[in-house]
């Protein structure tokens, strides 16, 4: 198990690899057996991982480390812990199934190509110890995402593609100049040159340093994610994506910038985490109540979902800010939690195109007697997505509700209205798609077979089974996540122990 993180960094890069070279005669018949055995290999390896991983322990494990370039102190070092064991595991459930159950099939070599390198990139940011070895493999996510929603998108995806580069790249650059500025600080005071993050985590930062470079990691973590108001490539971005695409944005994509600052700025900026909490939290509750508001106003089915994904963000957010365990744990679970009902719904969405031809709810309604199956399959995610209780969504956000409640009172009061907005738009949408009057009869003939098919069932049979078990029995994952939070939370209070960082500690806590 010593080298199991590089493997599942290596096999898909390796993969995208292969595929790019392979000779034209054979490509047609190895891509997708070559890219699907890929893929399952990886989830296979992350769920050996994740049984393996050993629960009740606070600190990184699977750790591996080896000198990349010496020279700047850059090493490549990877290793896990509770929070991102499951991000590890979503990341190696959500690629199989988003390029098994999509079938985007044109040019499909090149297709194939660059979903594999966008795993092995995911892979690596989730797992790297080393900060430049983060920043190698954030950035380059972004490549095969561009070429996947420009190439493989819908009318309109060029411009998509190119407004989410421009905006995640200038997010990018500003992560790079912070985290220059923190090593050449690092350096200057020990004299060693490194890019370890718990070496970095020790440097003596002035208070206005600290927010400075706070603000630098954030602004590109708040891209990537997006929270309010940093949000505006993507819907776009997820409209004109392809199904495998924008399953892969929302699921996987999203939770690289939350994650972010969760590893990054609580482990580095301890002191900046509780001087801009109060600006976070607030962030996250106008995302909440905003998203939720704009996606009951929008008939786009994969707009509506953008802007719900922006919604379900804010609670996120709002969780790590309220700086309390059960917060910060239900953050982390909810990052799990949406990746999996949002990369059903998502993969739902693409079979009714498949179908239909149609996006627009008006235009659909009615599918309820032509597609009864997938009408309950339906449900059930938007149920997970309101949260149900029962179902893994309700976990998360009560636990978020519940931590952010005791510290930061009047946020979590405003946002519990975003339960109320979230129950609204999606029983709407959903009231629209599959019993409401279609605005144009004719425009899917009776003879259309619109049912969900058994192959699609079981590529959404993991999710169903995940949605049930994480909402009737979350403590597996979260006796794994909890001491890791535990320890993060701990850190950021050993760094405010002056009287007047306790003090608004204190104070916040009072609500």
């Amino acid at each position: 198990m010593s080298n199991v993180l590089e493997v599942l960094v290596i096999l898909p890069a390796i993969g995208a690899l292969l595929i790019a070279l392979l000779p034209k005669e054979v490509r047609g018949r190895l891509v997708v057996p070559i890219t699907g055995a890929i893929s399952i290999a990886e989830a296979i390896l992350a769920i050996v991982l994740a049984v393996n991983f050993k629960a009740g322990v606070a600190s990184y494990q699977y750790v591996s480390s080896y000198s990349w370039i010496s020279s700047f102190g850059i090493s490549w070092k990877l290793g896990v812990d509770g929070i991102s064991i499951f991000l590890v595991l979503l990341t190696a459930l959500i690629f199989p199934i988003a390029y098994i159950g999509a079938k985007e099939r044109a040019n499909a070599q090149s297709f194939a190509a660059w979903m594999l390198l966008l795993e092995a990139a995911c892979m690596g940011s989730f797992m790297s110890l080393d900060l430049f070895a983060f920043f190698v493999t954030f950035e380059l996510t972004l490549i095969p995402t561009y070429f996947l929603i420009g190439s493989w998108g819908y009318e309109k995806s060029g411009a998509a593609a190119i407004k989410f580069f421009i905006y995640t790249f200038l997010g990018s650059a500003l992560l790079l100049v912070g985290m220059l500025a923190l090593v050449f600080i690092h350096s200057a005071q020990t004299g060693v040159t490194t890019f370890d993050i718990a070496a970095l985590a020790k440097t003596s930062l002035s208070s206005g340093t600290e927010k400075w470079l706070f603000l630098a990691f954030t602004a590109a973590f708040a891209v990537k994610a997006p929270i309010f108001p940093f949000h505006t490539w993507s819907p776009d971005a997820y409209r004109q994506a392809p199904t495998s695409g924008v399953i892969v944005l929302a699921a996987i994509m999203a939770k690289l910038g939350t994650y972010g600052i969760l590893r990054f700025d609580f482990t580095l900026f301890p002191h900046a985490v509780v001087s801009f909490g109060p600006l976070l939290l607030t962030l996250a509750v106008i995302g909440i109540i905003y998203g939720g508001i704009v996606a009951a106003g929008e008939r786009d089915i994969k707009r509506m979902l953008a802007y719900s994904s922006l919604s379900h963000m804010g609670f996120i957010i709002l969780g790590f800010f309220a700086l309390s365990r059960e917060g910060v744990a239900g953050g982390v679970l909810q990052m799990i939690n949406h990746g999996i009902y949002t990369a059903a719904l998502f993969l739902l969405v693409g079979f009714l195109f498949a179908a239909t031809g149609a996006i627009d709810m008006d235009r659909l309604g009615g599918l309820q007697s032509k597609a009864p199956v997938m009408a309950g399959i339906f449900t059930l995610f938007v149920m997970a997505s309101i949260g149900l209780p029962g179902l893994s969504g309700f976990v998360g956000e009560f636990l978020i509700l519940i931590g952010s409640f005791s510290t930061h009172r009047w946020w979590a009061v405003v946002a519990a209205f975003g339960v109320v907005i979230s129950a609204v738009y999606m029983l709407w949408s959903y009231q629209r798609i599959f019993h409401g009057k279609p605005s144009e009869p004719d425009l899917i003939p009776e003879s259309r077979p619109i049912e969900i098919k058994k192959g699609q069932i079981l590529v959404l049979a993991p999710l169903i089974v995940i949605v049930v078990a994480l909402g009737l029995y979350p403590r597996p994952i979260l006796d794994r996540i909890t001491p890791s939070v535990n320890a993060l939370i701990s850190h950021v209070n050993a760094a405010n122990v002056s009287p007047n960082a306790m003090g608004v500690i204190v104070q916040k806590g009072k609500g």
